[in-house]
């Protein structure tokens, strides 16, 4: 009867340890939690905005959601995501840190996949030591911010994309092991991350298109001469276009506007010369800040710094443009009182301003020659 009842009791024990061994080893092998989190840093506005609108200013900070993933291997196989292959080297993105760098590369080697509006960019588990912090999403979101606005003014060519519409989000699986993120930009429930103007792929490569050809056709009257082709953009812009004093048309900060529609404000012109020197493969930086017009209002406002014979020079091709009511031209000393400038006459009214952004990065600008160009 002892016998009996002492293997009762070791069978019991054994299959209490085959239990915890099992449980343990569930807890080793398998996910125990996974959400998804859509990351809200706080929302912003750029510096640059003004009472007149002249600047565009609704840049704002992806928002946050959680939600169970679909399923264990959904989290696993988008990890691995690797830019490191792309090279870029423009302006803003080289004053930028690893991790921003990253996001800018991701969004420069999906450029043409983003024309879709909804195209999901993946950048895996890249982002686990910086969400392993306790304050890991909100770092992330100044990391996302920084690297936005880096790609935001280097490239004008993406015209058609709204970052108020563009989602970060953070898939967080829990294990024994410690906790996994996968990291992506979507859409989220926007539909699309276009500007408002723009609602399909069709109409997005219809309208890259059209810049294109009138891009083409600037482009082809280059002499080789750096000083004459920034000349020549220059007066390409200051003939054509027309600036919008009504602040209501579509397209009016971007590059469609201003070289399409040929109406814009201040930040179209500042775009369309840079859009037009990166074609031409000459140096130009695009400025935010200040300026105190000829009444002695100070507004906020845009122009350029553009690289000839190894110095910056400032160009406002905006205020080079001056509205004429009534009729009438401009005088060659209106035209080229904002062309080619220097530090010690140029800055006299423009005040640069490189935190796009509150409480965003601080952006260095060239340093412009002290004087005029000869």
């Amino acid at each position: 009867m002892k016998s009996k009842f002492t293997s009762f009791i070791m069978i019991i024990i054994i299959i209490l340890i085959l239990g915890v061994i099992g449980i343990f080893g569930m807890m080793i092998f398998g996910e125990i939690k996974s959400i998804e989190t859509d990351i809200i840093p706080e929302d912003f506005q750029t510096v640059i905005s003004d009472i007149q609108d002249t600047v565009d200013k609704n840049i704002e900070t992806p928002k946050v959601i959680e939600n169970p993933l679909d399923s264990i291997e959904d989290s696993n196989t988008r990890r691995n995501v690797d830019y490191s292959n792309v090279t870029v080297n423009k302006y803003f993105y080289n004053q930028l840190d690893s991790n921003s760098q990253t996001i800018y590369k991701a969004f420069e080697s999906n450029k043409e996949n983003m024309k879709s509006g909804n195209y999901k960019i993946e950048l895996g588990d890249s982002f686990t030591s910086v969400l392993n912090k306790d304050n890991g999403q909100d770092e992330l979101g100044k990391i996302y911010q920084s690297a936005f606005e880096a790609y935001n003014y280097d490239n004008p060519e993406v015209f058609y994309l709204n970052p108020n519409k563009m989602y970060l989000n953070i898939e967080t699986t829990t294990s024994i092991s410690g906790k996994k993120y996968n990291v992506y930009i979507s859409s989220g429930s926007q539909g699309n991350y276009f500007s408002d103007d723009f609602s399909s792929k069709a109409q997005v490569e219809s309208s890259v298109s059209q810049v294109e050809q009138i891009k083409n056709q600037i482009i082809s009257k280059k002499t080789g001469n750096t000083y004459q082709d920034i000349k020549m953009v220059h007066d390409y812009l200051v003939d054509n276009l027309e600036y919008d004093t009504s602040i209501s048309r579509p397209n009016i900060y971007n590059i469609y506007g201003a070289l399409v529609n040929k109406t814009c404000v201040c930040e179209g012109y500042a775009r369309s010369f840079k859009y037009l020197m990166d074609e031409l493969k000459i140096p130009c930086v695009m400025i935010m800040g200040e300026g105190t017009n000829s009444n002695g209002q100070t507004e906020n406002h845009a122009w350029n710094y553009v690289q000839l014979s190894g110095k910056w020079y400032a160009i406002d091709a905006t205020w080079d443009d001056p509205v004429v009511y009534g009729g009438g031209r401009v005088t060659n000393e209106s035209k080229y009182k904002y062309f080619l400038k220097g530090s010690s006459s140029f800055n006299q009214d423009h005040i640069p301003n490189g935190q796009f952004t509150p409480n965003g990065k601080v952006f260095n600008y060239p340093t412009i020659s002290s004087v005029d160009y000869n």
